[in-house]
């Protein structure tokens, strides 16, 4: 690789500002309700993902993984740390539609369509299976399978069922990578939807915080002391790397619009 295409495999910048300018904000209680209705309709495959602090550190630091989630047909803004960015690009952040808060609510919109959930393990996949069809999404039918198999035998169940909502709980970068994979190769309408630790918490895996944490912007912090080891990286690591980045593009941004001639 030489020339432009090394110079944008090495600086995470271009990334940042394409992503960021592809990241859907909602603004209303009406629009949250024109996207449950988006996601609970689909007329073909097609892919819904979050991006926050986190995945903006994989971009980075991953060209396959920035590929894989520019081909979502929708992102969302996520958490605290996105919204940081987008103020500091002078850009209004819109609701915090994480998919934790989110996922639940789309799952109830598909009562009683076929799901699929394709993620994290036993016992806990099965207490979110009974979750599904005994709470939140009555009258469903959910097929299930474990995070750790091949791509192949996903597509084989999603082929098989054909269910209108796919539930991925694989963390990333895998769970875009399988989203883009499923997308191209099923042709029934569905929605796939990145859903990182959501089959964990439907499952009691893993406990939400507070609500005045959650609405605090501060769901990592307790999420890091439950899980220290796991999360030191993310969070610890990853929240002031992120914080570093997100003030040089900021200031790149400052720098380029001072150097445009008046219109």
């Amino acid at each position: 690789m030489s020339g432009p295409d090394a110079f944008y495999a090495w600086d995470w910048r271009p990334r940042w500002h394409q992503l960021v300018k592809g990241v859907v904000r909602v603004h209303s209680a009406g629009g949250e309700q024109q996207l449950l209705d988006w996601v609970a309709r689909p007329t073909e495959p097609r892919v819904l993902a979050f991006v926050n602090a986190h995945a903006m550190n994989a971009v980075a630091e991953s060209l396959d993984f920035f590929n894989a989630i520019m081909s979502a047909d929708l992102v969302l803004r996520d958490g605290i740390g996105m919204a940081i960015l987008l103020r500091l690009l002078n850009q209004p952040p819109g609701l915090n539609l994480n998919g934790t808060d989110l996922i639940p609510k789309i799952l109830a919109r598909c009562s009683g369509q076929c799901i699929a959930l394709f993620g994290t393990e036993e016992p806990y996949l099965s207490r979110a299976q009974e979750v599904i069809v005994s709470r939140l999404a009555p009258g469903s039918s959910v097929i299930a399978a474990h995070g750790f198999l091949p791509v192949g035998n996903y597509v084989q169940l999603a082929a098989d069922h054909r269910p209108s909502l796919i539930v991925l709980g694989m963390g990333m970068p895998r769970q875009e990578e399988v989203a883009a994979l499923l997308r191209g190769v099923l042709d029934h309408p569905c929605t796939i939807v990145c859903g990182g630790a959501i089959i964990d918490f439907l499952g009691n895996k893993t406990s939400r915080a507070p609500l005045w944490m959650r609405r605090s912007g501060l769901e990592w912090l307790y999420r890091l002391a439950l899980e220290p080891r796991r999360l030191f990286r993310r969070y610890v690591i990853g929240n002031p790397v992120f914080l570093v980045r997100a003030l040089r593009l900021a200031a790149q941004s400052l720098r380029q619009e001072r150097g445009r001639p008046a219109v």
